[in-house]
């Protein structure tokens, strides 16, 4: 199996797992984590996700065991550098990507479809298929500007160059920096925390609006927000967070993506 997943207490870790090549895309891999992906969405049980890699790394890039033929000719009724069918930012739960080792290529463009990133200090990152003869994939001209601006993603994008997590979080690729034995575990604290004190569907609402606010104007942006507030506002939910907080409990969500969702 070239992916791991397994769920508890509200937490879905999906693990990218090809140790004995770093965890390099292939094989499957990108079906196999867009089924994951799926399965996650599809479970209420489940209310965030983590995806990770094996250790050493979170995912070395592609696999070049074909060597010359890595980046042979594709199909043209089949390839797409998508990669993965479904994106993170598809699935309606929060998704935190962490990268507990080196991210390579494919391995660092399918961390910036996350939501959150948690970098490990000492591993390597870079975009760097300008210097095997292609270029970005994983929609990495789409989120890496979004996420660092024009100047900072052309600098990644068109220099191929790699880079530490420290410079990963100047770059304002990540949200936070930690040794590398400590990424995925305070990754999971935090999916832990958004799966114990967070509406299910607040969450997915204000997940969707936030990956299409990039296209929208301030306008568009508060008839989404009022459209969406329409869905929640008086509806279980948003009394059991009020009176959870007043009553000092941990609230209980009857709100259910699987029936409740409109979409």
């Amino acid at each position: 199996m070239t992916v791991l997943y397994a769920a508890d207490d509200g937490v879905a870790t999906i693990t990218l797992h090809r140790p004995e090549v770093r965890n390099a895309f292939g094989d499957g891999m990108g079906e196999a984590l867009a089924d994951a992906y799926r399965r996650a969405d599809a479970d209420d049980t489940v209310r965030a996700v983590v995806l990770t890699g094996t250790p050493p790394a979170f995912c070395a890039g592609a696999d070049m065991s074909r060597r010359e033929g890595t980046f042979a000719a594709p199909d043209p009724s089949t390839f797409s550098a998508a990669a993965v069918a479904v994106p993170a930012w598809e699935v309606r739960k929060p998704v935190i990507a962490a990268v507990n080792g080196h991210a390579i290529g494919i391995g660092f463009t399918l961390t910036l479809q996350c939501d959150l990133r948690i970098f490990a200090a000492d591993a390597k990152y870079g975009v760097v298929q300008v210097r095997r003869g292609v270029m970005g994939d994983g929609y990495s001209h789409w989120t890496l500007p979004r996420l660092v601006g024009m100047e900072r993603a052309a600098d990644i994008l068109l220099t191929g160059r790699m880079f530490d997590g420290h410079e990963a979080a100047r770059l304002g690729v990540c949200s936070r920096v930690l040794p590398n034995d400590e990424v995925l575990p305070a990754a999971l604290e935090t999916a832990h925390d958004i799966a114990r004190h967070t509406a299910p569907l607040s969450v997915a609402y204000s997940k969707r609006l936030l990956w299409q606010s990039v296209e929208l104007g301030p306008d568009e942006v508060e008839a989404l927000e009022t459209e969406y507030h329409h869905r929640l506002m008086g509806a279980p939910d948003a009394r059991e967070g009020v009176m959870a907080f007043l009553e000092r409990r941990p609230p209980e969500w009857r709100g259910r993506l699987s029936s409740d969702w409109a979409g």
